[in-house]
């Protein structure tokens, strides 16, 4: 089989008529070129389906056109979505990654890391984190080129920080319990010290507030299955009359689903139950989807944080990305 040679800038010089050197300042946009000129040559290069070499752009406009991503944990559940999310906008806007991953607040290993990076000639860095439950230590001073934070809480307020809107995620939550005739609705979520727990709440009470409603109870205990369906016992235990549960994550959603279900209580017809992270998309076919769902749109967060490198904003600060809310039997 003969390969067919890839089309070079001398080609498109000949076919044009033209030098080289004015060939390439026609495709660059030079303004020592006529307009004519310019436009022949673009034609050309148009009809013979040219292809700049990267690498010579490279050279010649002394960028490499390569971000970097310094990940925590890249394959964990939640970063990978953010990870393919900035990777998948890195390739649409023809840039490449460089990935290393590790444990970010874990001084050796990011001292090995960022001297790599700052080695490669890298034109943007993207710091990925594991989530609120981490503060991400800042790096931006340790590099010349434009840094950004996605997933993560920096300890530098100053930084450019992309992460979910959790505050927006628990009042779509509560606004949805409310909107179907819910007015007991019950907060289950994991440890307090969490910020996302904290701003989900925070979320969900301003929707009950708008209501003239607040919460009936509110247990914090782990992100676990086990303790959804522990918190079920504990409500009915202390007696309280509650008709919606929203959950901190969907684990928890599944074992509150689970306890009401042996103790006899009808989902949605007693009690609707509300969880974030849409984690059935990617475990089960959708049909069989049992839990309404806060997706934190995790892939988006990672993209417009890939953008943010390629072309930084001039104010730093964190960034909200929105949430949906995804219907499911539950409520």
């Amino acid at each position: 089989m003969v390969t067919q040679r890839a089309v070079r800038l001398s080609d498109v010089a000949a076919v044009a008529g033209v030098s080289k050197a004015t060939a390439s300042k026609a495709l660059n946009g030079s303004p020592l070129v006529s307009a004519a000129t310019m436009a022949r040559v673009r034609e050309v290069a148009d009809r013979l389906d040219f292809r700049p070499n990267a690498l010579a752009q490279s050279f010649a406009s002394g960028r490499s056109r390569t971000v970097g991503l310094l990940t925590h944990r890249a394959t964990a559940t939640f970063s990978r979505a953010v990870v393919m999310g900035a990777i998948l906008e890195l390739g649409r806007r023809e840039r490449a990654a460089l990935v290393f991953d590790g444990r970010i607040n874990a001084h050796h290993e990011m001292s090995e890391s960022i001297r790599t990076l700052q080695d490669r000639r890298i034109d943007g860095l993207l710091v990925v984190g594991a989530g609120y439950g981490r503060v991400t230590p800042s790096i931006t001073h340790q590099f010349e080129v434009p840094v950004t934070y996605a997933f993560a809480a920096s300890d530098n307020p100053d930084d450019s920080v992309f992460v979910p809107d959790n505050e927006e995620a628990g009042y779509l939550a509560a606004r949805h319990l409310i909107e179907r005739g819910r007015t007991r609705v019950a907060y289950v979520s994991a440890d307090r010290d969490d910020l996302a727990v904290r701003r989900r709440e925070t979320g969900m009470r301003r929707a009950l507030e708008e209501s003239g409603l607040e919460p009936v109870a509110t247990l914090y205990g782990s992100w676990r299955q086990e303790w959804g369906e522990q918190a079920v016992g504990q409500l009915l235990a202390a007696g309280t009359a509650f008709d919606a549960v929203f959950c901190g994550n969907d684990h928890m959603g599944f074992g509150v689903l689970d306890a009401l279900a042996v103790r006899g209580l009808r989902v949605p017809d007693d009690v609707a139950v509300v969880g974030v992270d849409n984690w059935e998309e990617v475990i089960v076919d959708q049909e069989l989807r049992r839990l309404t769902t806060i997706d934190l749109e995790l892939l988006r967060v990672g993209a417009v944080a890939a953008d943010n490198v390629i072309e930084p904003s001039l104010e730093g600060g964190e960034r909200f990305v929105e949430p949906k809310l995804i219907q499911g039997p539950s409520s």
